[in-house]
């Protein structure tokens, strides 16, 4: 009999496993994906991020209109396209664009925008705008479902944030971590593992439990296994989460999709420096992850993106801030993407009640990346058809 400590004990170890109990789901687990099989990184900027100030109008007149003291100077940004450029502190996106590794989605958004970080996130990651309820899954965990599972974590998230509900599956095993020192804890000895004598929901503990032993040594060897003396990333906080990631990549670890949080995007004051701050951040990790896995040949085998769950107002506020507004720029980076700009940037002279058009459904992106990239079916993953991008080379 299980008692309830050793219940609790054992708690600790059940993020490891799926969600849905495998005493509850006898289906088999099919071959796992090959070494080379291909991959998807999910970076999420966390806040809402200020596109007008990523990917900037300067050719629209209102840009000048609206942003009187957040504007920044046209001849310190990255030229892109016609009227527009990145931000100055984005000189490793720039890069990626010109060397044909990053491709900039305009005007993204979904049908009636909601202003709530928590609502608003909540549907890009399980891409259901329209049933928000609790019992709906992730996106990323229901595609994963669809498809063969591996004999390891199918997704792996990094950072110290619980684990984000677009990873929320039924099969699919998913595994979190910050450190690579997170996978070397001093664990007390392993549970038995003879389930005659337990009933269904003990011997769902014990196995979810030796499942999390065999992966976190797993998780732990990978990331030994890929270090890569030679590769340089910056110092910063998501450069070392996309460092780890790399790593297990290198080092052949089955997982499908990778995950990684910036956060500190809800700009309401004092903007220019800390959003500059982030943009360097993100641009500088970006390349220094693409060159690493470029060096050890293993780029084409990713394709990364990157989001936020809603823009900011065109309007500046009275605090050198932007408050919670619609559509925004995403971003997809690796030698695998169509570089340019893709989709229709949004006007700052045709706003719909103060804020920017959205042009470009989110669920067009996640059915490229579903069909065109991890070839899974992305009509029945998303619960509808939605136009693909012309965004990816094969």
């Amino acid at each position: 009999m299980l008692s309830r400590r050793d219940l609790l004990r054992k708690s600790a170890f059940l993020s490891l496993a799926p969600i849905v109990p495998t005493f509850l789901s006898r289906t088999a687990r099919a071959a796992g994906p090959e070494r080379d099989g291909r991959v998807l990184v999910v970076l999420q900027l966390d806040g809402g991020n200020d596109g007008i100030n990523t990917v900037v109008p300067f050719g629209d007149e209102g840009y000048k209109k609206h942003r009187r003291e957040l504007r920044l100077p046209t001849d310190r940004l990255f030229k892109v396209g016609e009227g527009l450029g990145l931000h100055s502190s984005m000189r490793g996106a720039a890069d990626l664009l010109e060397s044909g590794r990053l491709a900039i989605v305009q005007g993204v958004g979904y049908p009636n925008p909601d202003r709530s970080h928590f609502e608003s996130m909540n549907i890009w990651q399980t891409a259901r705008p329209g049933r928000p309820g609790g019992d709906v899954l992730g996106w990323i965990g229901r595609s994963l479902d669809a498809g063969p599972l591996g004999n390891g974590p199918d997704i792996i998230h990094v950072g110290d944030e619980n684990l984000p509900r677009a990873l929320t599956a039924r099969r699919a095993t998913s595994a979190s971590f910050a450190d690579a020192s997170d996978l070397a804890l001093a664990l007390p000895a392993p549970p038995r593992t003879d389930e005659s004598a337990e009933g269904d929901l003990a011997a769902f503990v014990n196995r979810t439990v030796t499942n999390a032993y065999a992966t976190a040594a797993e998780l732990e060897a990978a990331t030994t296994r890929g270090a890569d003396a030679s590769a340089r990333y910056p110092g910063t906080g998501l450069a070392k989460r996309l460092g780890l990631i790399a790593r297990s990549i290198r080092s052949g670890s089955p997982a499908r999709a990778y995950y990684a949080i910036q956060s500190g995007y809800d700009s309401h004051a004092a903007q220019l420096p800390t959003h500059a701050r982030l943009l360097g951040e993100l641009a500088g990790a970006l390349r220094a992850f693409l060159d690493d896995l470029a060096a050890a040949k293993l780029a084409d085998r990713v394709v990364v993106m990157a989001f936020s769950e809603f823009g900011r107002r065109p309007e500046e506020n009275g605090s050198l801030g932007t408050d919670h507004g619609t559509a925004g720029p995403l971003l997809l980076a690796g030698p695998s993407v169509k570089a340019g700009i893709f989709g229709k940037t949004p006007s700052l002279g045709e706003l719909e009640e103060g804020d920017l058009k959205w042009s470009t459904d989110f669920r067009s992106v996640y059915a490229t990346l579903l069909a065109r990239w991890l070839h899974l079916p992305a009509d029945e993953i998303l619960g509808g058809h939605f136009d693909e991008l012309p965004v990816l080379l094969a």
